[in-house]
């Protein structure tokens, strides 16, 4: 319990209270030497939303107490102006019970001493608790959701750093690590571009629970020793003359990072050069993906870079002098760029990579070193260049103007699972999935198009442009990382932009904050991705009664460059729904299996943050699929 204000005006006495200052040392109070050595505090019993608090004091000769207790604050340097609770106290020594704390929480604790007579009082050093979990209702009860600011301007800059959690990320790639925590790494890229202030590339962070997260800054210094050279290798070879860029004119796009062993990481990344490959007004200069390597991320200057891995590859010969806005005739079949890892269940490792050229492609590579074998010349015919891997997706067969991007694979009960990014990135970008039996394809999308060999749209939407009530809107929201916890949760990632305009801020879009996300997978095998972000909210199961009342439904159909805004539905008690597109449909729900069935159309649930509730708090979500369309939802509080 707190105490209230009564019992520290007659402990301390209205003197005391109206005249001493408020010291935030260990002493509190004290005028000339202190009237009372009070120790450290122990908790002999620690629970959940409660701990036992003990401690003893000594007065000096002629001084007596006229009240004791315990201050405490999840913050240093708790008073008594804080939480505080009087002690019981018998021969000097101190006993409270403090109650109606939060579960997994630490807490910072202070003994403290009033003086009878004399306008003291006196603070023990401090101490800290950790509560315990404690059952799934009782952290449900306790739940505090997160407090980040969307709209983060005020704390972009890069002296704030420290601040900035998930704000300034874009393409984030993440991996669960030996010691415990996520580490995630990004393209280089931040509102007003404030990275380039502290140096270095491809920039991490890592999180214990998904939520909180601790930057750690650049892993690459500066422009790896190979790629000029490298570069001029190839144009030497193509009868080029040598180029001399500007090596602040790179671009650093998007890593993966992948745990190989609890002592190798491998990151992937992939360098842009500057200019085009034959002066102006012919197709754009190659890029290159190349690869580092570290044993414990924990120390983010470990990362070693092993050097360069693999390029662009036509199929064109040396008749490179395409057009440059000759999109859909470009002169590279695949662009290396935006390279995904993955080790497959028969303990081969695949490279996946490529962007709007052409497709997608896959490439085997040595375990040992992470690089293919064999490489040829990056041009020629398709014979030539079949070492630089196999196409697996396409969108249009035959055009190289894709408008797909950025895949991630992930392998999941007996599937292989590749995530794309579809359309332009700042409103438009969405998310897709197709699946495959193995590594090289057939990949399938839901509807059954087979988007290897025949090509086209996949489906199902993993994510989209979209908006709830309360507030602005997420676009941009795609080039995803897919990964698990080891414990069979699954999880995506990736950044989220705010619209144009918020604020009056004609470059909110490019406030790009990273998303978390929990994924759920239907019966038939499919992904879902839930619509609020992930805030660790307890997974207490969902009672039938808690599903009654006012939800918000998105139709994630797909649309072009359009935010898909909410639309109210009541789920009442006598199993029909009111409102939206399911309006008079009848719905059941599997409490077992978390699943709300509308109509014919099964929504996966969980218990999530609501980010657009005043203050925030947790609620119930779904996701589900209806062959090609994908609804997300949530209950209104």
């Amino acid at each position: 319990m707190k105490i209230s204000r009564i019992f520290l005006y007659s402990a301390l006495s209205a003197v005391t209270l109206l005249t001493g200052a408020c010291d935030d040392d260990d002493n509190g109070y004290s005028y000339g030497d202190p009237k009372a050595v009070v120790s450290t505090p122990v908790a002999p019993v620690i629970n959940a939303t409660s701990a036992d608090v003990e401690a003893t004091f000594d007065m000096a000769a002629d001084f007596r107490s006229s009240g004791a207790g315990f201050c405490y604050d999840v913050n240093p340097g708790p008073t008594i102006y804080g939480n505080a609770v009087k002690a019981t106290v018998i021969d000097n020594k101190m006993t409270a019970t403090l109650t109606g704390l939060a579960p997994s929480t630490t807490y910072y604790i202070r003994a403290y001493v009033a003086v009878y007579d004399n306008s003291d009082l006196e603070y023990s050093p401090e101490f800290t608790i950790t509560t315990g979990e404690g059952t799934p209702e009782e952290m449900l009860e306790n739940y505090v959701a997160p407090k980040d600011n969307d709209y983060y301007v005020a704390i972009a800059g890069w002296s704030a750093r420290d601040q900035w959690n998930l704000a300034n990320v874009h393409d984030p790639s993440v991996v669960k690590a030996a010691d415990g925590y996520y580490y995630m790494y990004q393209t280089d890229a931040s509102y007003g571009n404030v990275h380039i202030e502290g140096g270095g590339h491809f920039h991490g962070r890592r999180s214990k629970d998904l939520v909180n997260w601790e930057y750690l800054g650049a892993t690459m210094p500066e422009l790896p020793e190979w790629v000029v050279p490298k570069l001029n290798e190839i144009r030497k070879a193509m009868g080029l003359e040598e180029a001399n860029p500007d090596v602040n004119a790179f671009g650093y796009w998007a890593p993966v990072v992948r745990k190989v062993s609890d002592n190798l990481y491998r990151m992937y990344y992939s360098i842009v050069c500057p200019s085009s490959i034959n002066g102006e007004g012919t197709w754009a200069e190659r890029a290159f993906i190349g690869l580092m390597e570290n044993t414990n991320p924990a120390d983010n200057s470990g990362w070693v870079d092993k050097g360069y891995v693999i390029t662009n590859a036509s199929d064109r010969g040396l008749d490179f002098n395409v057009a440059a806005d000759d999109w859909a005739n470009c002169y590279y079949k695949f662009n290396a760029i935006d390279p995904a890892y993955i080790i497959t269940d028969a303990g081969e490792h695949w490279l996946v990579y490529g962007s709007w050229n052409s497709g997608i492609a896959a490439v085997k590579v040595d375990a040992e070193s992470g690089k293919p074998a064999n490489l040829g010349n990056p041009w020629g015919t398709d014979a030539d260049i079949a070492s630089y891997g196999k196409l697996i997706y396409t969108r249009q067969m035959g055009n190289r103007w894709q408008a797909s991007e950025g895949p991630e694979i992930i392998y999941h009960d007996g599937y292989y699972y590749l995530f794309l990014a579809y359309d332009a990135l700042g409103v438009p970008y969405n998310t897709r999935v197709v699946r495959s039996k193995n590594i090289t394809g057939p990949y399938l999308g839901i509807d059954g198009t087979d988007c290897t060999n025949a090509g086209g749209d996949a489906y199902p939407i993993v994510t989209h442009p979209y908006k709830f009530n309360g507030h602005y809107g997420w676009v941009g929201i795609s080039h995803c990382a897919v990964f698990d916890d080891g414990e069979g949760n699954w999880f995506y990632a990736s950044q989220g932009r705010l619209p144009v305009g918020i604020q009056g801020n004609e470059a909110s879009n490019a406030l790009m904050t990273g998303h978390v996300r929990s994924i759920r997978w239907t019966k038939s095998g499919w992904p879902v991705v839930m619509p609020e972000r992930y805030g660790a909210v307890p997974q207490v199961a969902i009672a039938e009664e808690e599903l009654i009342g006012n939800w918000e439904n998105i139709d994630l159909g797909y649309q072009y460059e359009t935010m898909k805004e909410s639309v109210g539905i009541t789920l009442n008690e006598d199993h029909t729904v009111t409102g939206g597109q399911w309006d008079g449909a009848a719905w059941s729900y599997d409490a077992e299996a978390r699943i709300l069935t509308v109509g014919s159309v099964e929504l996966y649930l969980m218990r999530e943050c609501d980010w657009e509730a005043a203050p925030r708090t947790h609620t119930i979500v779904y996701a589900g699929i209806d062959n090609r369309t994908t609804f997300w939802g949530k209950k209104l509080r």
